[in-house]
């Protein structure tokens, strides 16, 4: 039997290296060019036992309890519902927008018509996206669509893609429809948990496996080469079995067809000598100035304890630039009806290699939640099972 190479230890790569060493009784070998494992889900304690998510806030939701049971064999779980916050004109409201953010923008006299109306036309429906209230044919749903769009949507957008709302993918803006009652919850999930002892742990725990070889601080490029005449990928000259592909699919082929667009972010952290600075763990920003979001650790870390100092993470959106230290990594997906033809590109590239397969975000040029991104690693696995006999 042949090699069988994963690149990147993200979810994806992580969940297919597990699966394919444990079940297919397989040898794999897992690179990433980065010194430590979990990819953007990467977390470590600070100096004072706060868990530090490196690259961002990570929850997981989902409606499917397949992918919190495959999760819990790793890590012990705790239950934990989003609430965020959202900071316009001057007040904080709730997020997702649903009722109560609605009476707080509009005042409470002005929202008996809406409410009314809101209930009638989206009756039987407990998310609705932006777009269905720009559209609605009732003057009340549209306007209040309108002040929700201009207010937060447009100006949140252009600073987190860089770019217009009007150009990326409806996708990206659906992803935080308004609920249609007072659910605080930021995402009506079925399932929403963290990780007791975080996210690294649970990678650890994912790839600790006899069959499994994970190298870091390995820039997998230098390694890869690629047979077009018996239509084969390679590593370190010798042929693999199988080449699983998690990074960024432009990179893998040296740029061939442009530089796809993603979007990464700078955080800077800021400590106070006090138990607690925000009203809530998240609360995003769309009215100010170069920054996004802002994130309160301690919130979320499991049995903090007490403690005297916080930490506050602020995310200040950035063009991915592979040379620039600030913005060096890719988090995002910048999905345009341009992007998207490049991607198609690639993506008939790699239908040259019978031994590639791609899966996760920055791969498949698509922007998968967290959930999402499990779920398919899980499906993926099947399709590959299979390939491999």
């Amino acid at each position: 039997m042949g090699k069988i190479i994963i690149i990147g230890t993200g979810f994806s790569g992580s969940i297919l290296a597990r699966k394919i060493a444990e079940e297919c009784g397989r040898k794999v070998k897992i690179v990433e060019k980065r010194p430590h494992i979990g990819g953007n889900a990467y977390d470590e304690y600070d100096e004072n036992g706060i868990l530090i998510q490196k690259y961002g806030p990570h929850f997981l939701n989902t409606n499917n309890y397949e992918v919190i049971k495959f999760l819990k064999k790793y890590s012990e779980l705790f239950r934990y519902d989003v609430k965020l916050l959202s900071f316009i004109d001057g007040n904080y409201v709730r997020l997702p927008f649903n009722f109560r953010t609605m009476q707080q923008l509009v005042g409470d006299e002005n929202s008996v018509e809406l409410l009314k109306a809101l209930r009638t036309e989206f009756a039987g429906r407990d998310r609705v996206p932006i777009f269905e209230l720009l559209s609605s044919k009732n003057e009340k749903i549209q306007s209040y669509g309108e002040l929700l769009f201009e207010k937060a949507y447009r100006t949140y957008t252009s600073k987190q893609w860089g770019i217009p709302p009007e150009e990326i993918d409806k996708s990206v803006l659906e992803r935080v429809p308004m609920a249609m009652n007072f659910d605080e919850r930021y995402l009506n999930k079925d399932f929403q948990y963290l990780p007791k002892n975080g996210f690294t742990k649970l990678f650890e725990n994912l790839l600790d496996h006899e069959n499994i070889e994970v190298k870091l601080n390995c820039d997998a490029f230098a390694h890869i080469s690629f047979d077009e005449e018996n239509a084969i990928v390679k590593y370190d000259g010798e042929n693999v079995d199988l080449l699983v592909f998690t990074g960024a699919i432009d990179e893998l082929f040296g740029l061939k067809f442009s530089r796809l667009p993603y979007r990464s972010l700078e955080i800077k952290y800021e400590y106070f000598n006090t138990e607690k600075v925000l009203p809530c763990e998240i609360i995003s920003y769309p009215q100010a100035d170069g920054y996004t979001r802002k994130t309160e650790y301690k919130q979320f870390t499991y049995e903090m304890g007490k403690c005297e100092k916080t930490v506050v993470a602020t995310e200040y959106p950035l063009e991915y630039a592979p040379d620039d230290p600030k913005a060096n990594i890719p988090y995002y997906p910048v999905l345009t009806e341009e992007s998207q033809m490049i991607y198609q590109k690639y993506l008939d590239e790699v239908g040259k290699y019978k031994n590639i397969v791609l899966c996760g975000r920055l791969a498949e040029f698509k922007y998968y939640n967290m959930d999402i991104c499990i779920e398919h690693a899980l499906e993926k696995f099947e399709e590959i099972k299979e390939r491999l006999g």
